[in-house]
């Protein structure tokens, strides 16, 4: 029906509902309404004993006749004599004030206040009927949201750290753009581009810059905003989605976390799986059915590709698989780049230093990582950032804070500065290890001490022999306290080491095959999310005796670690003991100081500036004015020790 013909209707039905209201409250005084009578009539009626009560309000004069016929009113024209001849006949005399008009007025309108209370009642609810999404009888309308310029505008430009991603998504700017490029030569654009990467990467991002970038309409969507309560709203709901889009295509529809509406069905049981199912169903009908939508094109992301229905990923849907994994080193520096273009940076910050140290980071967390660095500053009264508040950014986001409360004792901190120190030797001794970075007693999250080591880059695959060494760093703390307090004072300090140690050597026998006895096969069915990192399970199908076999090469492993850590704690005995007195003193040492330490030098820093030292720098704990050194390096790879 035409918008023009039902709002003129709507209105026809609120006039006659007007009037039908106006009479229904009119109607009770009509009937009981009074006859207008002569004055000298009304006298006649008085003296001949006809009227029963008189009501006398100034000038005017009401009443009723003995005979309960309809009553009568009159005006007195100042009649002196006229309350005796009334007490005369016996007639009720009633007095009032004379009304100024006012009161009439009021009682009109208190009249006429439950018709509007309820006609305003009813016209919210017929607004609500006919408006979207959220409001009555609207269950079935979508909530995709349309961003436009007022929300902000991203292009290719804000994006960083993902220039595989964006050139793959380049061609679908150039059809927003041109269509007719690519349909003179029988081309087909992608109908959907489904964005894989683990949380933060930014896969929402890029969607926007691609709208950004065409200058087209961008609605955005939730998986879980189709499925509700109600049978039949998630259907309804991409329905109205794609009416929406077909009104303002060109443009781009945007489902984040599609996972959630688009599992593999027949996964479930109950209603809610058929609901979930049925919505599934619709999708697939608008996004490759019998109508053509080739001027919508829709990007969907998630971290769950592998729960996703084949139907939602073959050719004709979700064309192209884009995978936007946590940048790189070189991608690492360039988001950085443009998280800091309004912070203000001191010179010796090194945005290139900071991204070597940040393996594993996604977009998300260098973003967070900017901003506690700012904010360290701020709480400082700095003007200016420095690379200490990057350095002590990232030691409270991958460590936790300093827990600046715990008291430890003198034999506490005795213990665990021994105990980092045979990290930290280990690290610079054995054959393949990433280079050490800082050594700390400060207690961090769970941790007491740590010791960290700075990658020179981006480590996809570990060699046979990294991992050996990484075995006899982890081992070189429990060997340091038995070599220091003796076998019978070793303490469960090293629990994470070994826990680490174990879970490492094991994967080194069942998975990457290296153990001759058990040779190139993998052990176990190994289920993981392949974004989220976690394993669902892992079930052991292999024999008791290759179960004890996998058990004595990993023992094997772990005691072979032992032994090279007390070979070189043997041999750098002395080494080892400058560098635990050296964390006595300092507390937290950078790579340099530790080589410093060995070398026979203390690391000496001026205290000369105006702002104060973070607890965690290489100053001596009991102060004094000495020659300034290296400024730590940003970046660490923990090998943390409990």
């Amino acid at each position: 029906m035409n918008p023009n013909y039902r709002n003129l209707a709507l209105w026809a039905i609120i006039a006659v509902l007007l009037i039908a209201l106006f009479n229904l409250f009119q109607t009770p005084q009509t009937r009981g309404a009074s006859s207008d009578v002569p004055y000298s009539q009304f006298l006649q009626d008085v003296a001949a004993g006809r009227v029963k009560t008189v009501t006398i309000a100034g000038a005017r004069i009401s009443g009723t006749y003995t005979d309960n016929s309809s009553g009568f009113q009159t005006y007195s024209p100042g009649d002196p004599s006229l309350v005796s001849r009334l007490q005369d006949k016996n007639v009720t005399i009633n007095a009032r004030p004379e009304s100024d008009g006012s009161n009439s007025l009021f009682g009109y309108l208190i009249s006429w206040l439950p018709m509007i209370l309820i006609l305003g009642v009813w016209i919210f609810f017929m607004r609500q009927m006919q408006s979207g999404s959220g409001r009555a009888m609207g269950f079935g309308k979508s909530k995709a949201k349309l961003l436009t310029e007022a929300h902000g505008r991203v292009t290719f430009q804000d994006v960083a750290g993902v220039d595989e991603a964006k050139e793959d998504l380049e061609e679908i700017v150039e059809f927003l753009r041109d269509p007719q490029k690519f349909q003179r030569l029988g081309g087909k654009i992608p109908r959907g581009v489904l964005l894989v990467g683990p949380p933060g990467t930014g896969k929402t991002l890029l969607a926007r810059s691609v709208a950004g970038e065409a200058n087209v309409p961008f609605f955005t969507i939730s998986g879980s905003d189709f499925v509700e309560m109600f049978v039949g709203v998630g259907a309804s709901r991409v329905r109205d989605m794609f009416d929406q889009a077909k009104k303002n295509a060109p443009c781009i529809i945007f489902i984040d976390e599609i996972d959630a509406v688009g599992r593999h069905r027949g996964a479930g049981l109950g209603g809610g799986n058929d609901e979930r199912e049925q919505t599934l169903n619709q999708l697939l009908v608008e996004m490759d059915g019998f109508e053509s939508n080739e001027s919508i094109i829709l990007i969907a992301a998630t971290n769950r590709p592998d729960v996703l229905d084949p139907a939602l990923l073959r050719p004709g849907r979700f064309d192209r698989q884009v995978v936007v994994p946590n940048p790189d080193i070189v991608g690492r520096e360039k988001i950085l780049k443009v998280h800091v273009r309004n912070v203000p940076l001191a010179p010796n910050v090194d945005l290139k230093v900071v991204a070597r140290g940040t393996p594993g980071f996604s977009g998300a967390d260098l973003m967070n990582l900017v901003n506690e660095s700012a904010l360290m500053a701020a709480r400082r009264n700095k003007r200016l950032v420095t690379m200490a508040e990057f350095e002590d950014a990232k030691d409270k986001i991958m460590m936790g804070a300093e827990r600046r409360s715990s008291a430890m004792t003198q034999a506490e901190k005795e213990l665990t500065a021994y105990h980092e120190a045979g990290h930290a030797i280990l690290a610079l001794n054995v054959p393949s290890a990433d280079p050490l970075h800082k050594a700390t007693i400060i207690p961090r999250g769970r941790a007491l001490g740590m010791v960290m080591q700075l990658p020179e880059g981006d480590r996809y695959s570990m060699s046979y022999k990294y991992m050996i060494s990484r075995l006899a760093i982890m081992m070189g703390g429990r060997v340091a306290e038995e070599f220091k307090f003796g076998k019978e004072n070793i303490t469960s300090g090293a629990s994470s080491d070994i826990e680490q140690a174990t879970k490492l050597a094991r994967a080194m026998v069942t998975r990457w095959g290296f153990s001759d006895k058990l040779g190139h096969v993998a052990y176990g069915d190994n289920q993981e999310e392949v974004f989220l990192g976690h394993s669902v399970a892992r079930t052991q199908n292999v024999s008791e005796e290759t179960a004890q076999i996998i058990d004595a090469e990993v023992r094997r492993l772990i005691d072979e670690a032992y032994s090279t850590a007390k070979s070189i704690l043997t041999k750098k005995k002395k080494e080892w003991i400058a560098l635990a007195q050296g964390l006595l003193e300092y507390e937290t040492l950078s790579g340099d100081e530790i080589k410093q330490l060995i070398a026979g030098q203390k690391p000496s820093r001026d205290l000369g500036d105006d702002t104060p030292p973070s607890r965690g720098s290489a100053v001596p704990k009991s102060g004094g004015r000495r020659k300034k050194g290296p400024e730590p390096e940003g970046g660490m790879e923990p090998q943390p020790s409990s």
